[in-house]
């Protein structure tokens, strides 16, 4: 009922091709058990006033792949997308998505139907609809990298991002929970990928963020960093050069455009190879440099609390146990694990360590139970 009166459909993501879902058993990895997925879209298509919808990635063979369509179409699926991507395509073996295989499920199926895959620019709508049929198509990760993707422009990744923060800030999604400012954060790595492949120092000034407003700061360093680089004479060299994608523009590391998941290979040409092996070379050295320095500033920390015993916080060791830190607050003054047969035992409790024997219904599900 819930669902039905909040919602207006339900779509079933069977397509996440991640090993978080290989480990629970959903996503594109239930796509070996027919059986259950046709029980579980039927059951929804039978109990939900709502519409049902799926997404799914293809089968290596293109038979298999319309079939599988076409169970989820009698199962009760009323729009399906397709992602033309088996689910071993990902990360460095992404490659190129398939439209045959989605245009074989269109001639097949009768029910709306979206393609997903190979969409970097505003005219691949246009070009995947016509070489497919679809009737629409669905665009994931290009978005991350240019959310000015549909308006067919390739704006300077910082206008990009004085916007997203404007917006963010004015409906508070930075605000409205204290990890909130973490997504804004990866929102504006993603804007800023390439960029940040070749001006590391500019990640570095982000990476450091403790708050939203650590960020609005960092974003007029990282402004004024990547407009000097732009209004270079001789500017930096166009982080990709991909030649398996013949649509692929080139363009400056400061504009946002796709992200191409090639291989290393397919995304080197021969004139960005030299500039790309000073960077890997620069990058090592930089890692190389910040490890020694945390290092350093362990050892520096450690030298402090021998020359000053002062400097050191000491705690009393649990009178029980001797090998953790007695708690102040605790009403025991024992560490946690102590602490919990001893206030079970008396039937009483610690709200430092939250135990509460002394409640019935906390003590059967924690202690009995």
């Amino acid at each position: 009922a819930v669902v039905s009166t909040q919602s207006t459909g339900v779509d079933l993501n069977l397509g996440c091709p991640q090993g978080i879902a290989r480990r629970g058993h959903y996503g594109a990895f239930l796509q070996d058990d027919w059986d259950l997925i046709e029980r579980i879209i039927s059951l929804l298509h039978k109990e939900l006033a709502v519409p049902v919808t799926a997404k799914i990635r293809v089968f290596d063979d293109v038979e298999r792949t319309v079939q599988y369509a076409k169970m989820i179409e009698r199962a009760g699926c009323q729009l399906l997308t397709v992602h033309g991507r088996t689910r071993e395509m990902k990360g460095p073996h992404t490659g190129i998505a398939d439209w045959d295989k989605i245009k074989a499920i269109r001639e097949a199926i009768k029910i709306p139907m979206f393609a997903n895959g190979n969409i970097l620019y505003s005219e691949d709508v246009e070009r995947c609809i016509k070489h497919t049929g679809v009737d629409g198509v669905m665009t994931a990760e290009t978005n991350l990298f240019n959310p000015a993707l549909f308006t067919g422009l390739h704006p300077p990744t910082w206008e990009v991002v004085d916007r997203y923060l404007e917006i963010a800030l004015r409906y508070k999604i930075a605000l409205r929970y204290n990890t909130g400012f973490i997504y804004v954060k990866g929102h504006v790595f993603k804007i800023y990928n390439l960029s940040f492949q070749v001006r590391t120092d500019l990640r570095d000034i982000l990476a450091s963020v403790k708050s939203v407003e650590d960020i609005v700061a960092a974003q007029q360093k990282i402004k004024a960093g990547l407009m000097s680089d732009s209004e270079a004479v001789n500017p930096v060299l166009r982080v990709q050069e991909v030649t398996t994608c013949e649509n692929f523009r080139s363009l400056p590391y400061w504009i946002c455009q796709p992200y191409f998941r090639s291989t290393r290979l397919e995304a080197l040409s021969s004139d960005t190879l030299p500039r790309e092996t000073e960077l890997q070379q620069q990058r090592a050295l930089e890692r190389k440099q910040r490890k020694e320095a945390k290092r350093q500033r362990k050892a520096d920390a450690a030298a402090r609390c021998v020359t000053n015993p002062a400097k050191r916080r000491k705690y009393p060791n649990c009178g029980t146990c001797s090998r953790n830190p007695a708690s102040a607050k605790c009403i025991h003054q024992l560490c946690k694990p102590c602490c919990l047969p001893v206030t079970v035992e008396q039937k009483g409790r610690c709200e430092h360590h939250g135990v509460f024997s002394d409640n019935e219904r906390w003590y059967q599900r924690r202690v009995r139970g």
